[in-house]
């Protein structure tokens, strides 16, 4: 039932209508940014038994000027919408007034717009939940929230399986998951016939749009995507699992919008910050359980992630060997490639992706 209610107060987040959160003495009518109207802003200020507040992630707090870690909060004495427009999403903003501690309720807000795929900022305001009982006001409890992501890897399970050959990997079954992250199913690849008695070559895929299917030059994704399945194909098998985790895990919107941003000269992770994201929201453990329900023990992984071979071994997976997985450089996509060596960690090469651009490769 906790699922239930999470799920549906997600789909109300999303929908930018309000969703109450409630916690052992208190509770706050929460609602994202995005698409808040003043109409809604006054209705919630009618309801407030005390100062509503604007609830700000480290990363958004740290783009506002601040040396911060933890989120934090400020208080809106009126719902203003163009203060909270400047304080959640203009470029340049700085903070224009005290930022204090958030409680657990806070939290639970910013976990549930990161849930649903939206900016992560949120309008809290406290309210009296009895005034409540006769509206359709989803309600959700801080726990039920706080254990979502943990049930749904749980929960996970298959729900549908098919042969669908490809172009260069004729022998290819397509194995349907529901669980896990994101707001759609889960799709295993299983490439040939992989010995499930030996490591299995394996490439956890989080799914890019712009990449996978249009071709960006913005990234290598699409490359990535392909070459390890050819090359699982040439090798003796292997599993691809396509995972719900547009953006870094932030959703297709907010990619679109650090695009945007990353058309002005910022990187793509100073990009993530501008709008409040960390580094990577992405989180694997799930994707470790599909591969155990498919039978795979033992992973020889392909990845240029470092998060993703600790994921797999933290959920219990022996990963026997590294795999490198790189696209072509491209004029477009150096300078991501580049950012994501410096700045998480990736094994990449850039030295010789510069000279392979060079050469005309």
């Amino acid at each position: 039932m906790d699922q239930t209610r999470v799920e549906r107060a997600l789909a109300e987040f999303r929908a930018a209508r309000p969703v109450l959160i409630t916690g052992e003495t208190e509770a706050v009518l929460v609602c994202g940014v995005e698409g808040l109207e003043q109409p809604l802003a006054e209705a919630l200020a009618k309801l407030a038994l005390g100062t509503p507040r604007l609830v700000l992630p480290a990363a958004r707090l740290r783009r506002l000027g601040l040396e911060r870690t933890l989120p934090g909060r400020v208080a809106l004495p009126s719902i203003d919408l163009k203060r909270i427009e400047q304080l959640a999403l203009v470029i340049d903003a700085k903070t224009d007034a005290p930022v204090a501690p958030v409680d657990g309720l806070d939290e639970t807000a910013l976990e549930l717009a990161r849930l649903a795929l939206t900016v992560p900022v949120v309008v809290a305001v406290p309210v009296d939940p009895a005034r409540l009982d006769d509206s359709n006001v989803e309600r959700v409890s801080v726990e039920a929230v706080k254990n979502f992501r943990r049930n749904e890897v749980r929960r996970l399970r298959i729900v549908g399986r098919a042969p669908v050959p490809l172009e260069g990997a004729p022998e290819t079954e397509f194995v349907v998951f529901r669980g896990g992250e994101g707001l759609r199913d889960q799709v295993a690849i299983v490439v040939g016939k992989p010995d499930l008695t030996k490591p299995v070559p394996v490439r956890l895929h989080s799914a890019c749009l712009t990449g996978d299917l249009f071709g960006s030059l913005k990234c290598d994704c699409g490359d990535q995507l392909r070459g390890a399945v050819e090359w699982m194909a040439k090798n003796g098998g292997g599993v691809l699992l396509y995972l719900d985790q547009e953006g870094r895990g932030n959703g297709i919107a907010n990619k679109m919008r650090a695009y945007k941003l990353q058309s002005l000269g910022f990187d793509t992770y100073d990009a993530d910050e501008v709008l409040g994201f960390d580094l990577d929201q992405r989180h694997f453990d799930f994707a470790a359980e599909m591969l155990k329900k498919l039978g795979v023990a033992e992973v020889d992984i392909m990845t240029n992630n470092p998060v993703k071979v600790t994921a797999l071994r933290e959920a219990g997976l022996h990963v026997v060997s590294e795999r490198r997985v790189i696209g072509r450089p491209t004029d477009e996509n150096v300078r991501y490639l580049a950012s994501k060596r410096e700045r998480a960690g990736h094994f990449i090469d850039t030295d010789a992706l510069f000279a392979r651009l060079n050469a005309g490769e």
